[in-house]
């Protein structure tokens, strides 16, 4: 937490902060608009700070890098200072906009990335990914199922049995990577718009395993992306906070 504040505590890489929470996904060139009395060296140095304290992350689409805002860590700050007195789920991302192509819905580089990095065993992680027993207990209650292959069914139960989402498994490389359909159905208007993919990568970095989410096949302000972009960092931060204390977010707990 202490980069965290660090990294924000500048205003040019606030600045930089809420040009991505306006249209994410920026190239550095379109984040170097944002300082035009910057050299883009000195954009470049605060984006590597930004990425350094998990603010940013990037993607790389051939020779194409694409900044992504990170909510994960802020959602961090919230659930330590705030989850125990209010409602612990984040306001969602409202107000992101981007232009797209009438009728465009998918696209080849992620819609949104985030990470989080877990102080854990890659093993570890994994089971709490795939192990409805652990699903249940930071994945909104909902338990997972599958064959775990490429090409079988992957659901969300709540535990009265009913759908909160329904999926197939693309492609798995336990303990490493797990791309996948997700078609939520806890609510009609966001069930009629139809399935996303989402890869899931494991990386080891020293003692700890670096946990990233990407979306793609997201229309941009669909209420689909608007709820995923309040809900995921609330799965990722609860993953985080039962494999690291063995305990589920305030709100999370059962």
């Amino acid at each position: 937490m202490d980069e965290v504040f660090k990294a924000i505590n500048d205003p040019n890489r606030r600045l930089l902060l809420d040009a991505l929470y306006e249209r994410d996904g920026q190239s550095l060139g379109e984040l170097c608009q944002q300082l035009p009395a910057m050299t883009r060296h000195g954009v470049m140095n605060h984006l590597r700070i930004l990425e350094g304290a998990g603010l940013v992350t990037t993607h790389r689409a051939g020779r194409s890098k694409f900044h992504y805002l990170n909510p994960v860590p802020i959602r961090l700050i919230h659930d330590r200072w705030i989850s125990r007195y209010a409602e612990p789920r984040i306001g969602q991302l409202a107000g992101m906009t981007v232009t797209l192509e009438e009728g465009a819905t998918t696209v080849t580089r992620p819609v949104h990335v985030y990470k989080t990095y877990i102080r854990a065993d890659i093993a570890d992680v994994w089971d709490a990914i795939t192990n409805p027993d652990m699903t249940a207990q930071y994945f909104y209650g909902t338990r997972v199922a599958s064959d775990w292959t490429p090409g079988s069914r992957m659901t969300y139960s709540y535990p009265d049995g009913s759908l909160a989402s329904d999926g197939e498994i693309i492609s798995i490389d336990p303990p490493k990577r797990l791309e996948f359909t997700f078609h939520p159905l806890w609510d009609e208007e966001i069930a009629a718009e139809g399935p996303c993919r989402e890869v899931w990568t494991l990386t080891e970095i020293g003692e700890m395993v670096e946990l990233a989410i990407e979306l793609f096949d997201l229309v941009v302000d669909s209420v689909t992306y608007r709820d995923f972009t309040g809900g995921i960092p609330y799965i990722a931060a609860g993953l985080k906070s039962l494999l690291e204390t063995g305990e589920p977010l305030p709100s999370q707990a059962s």
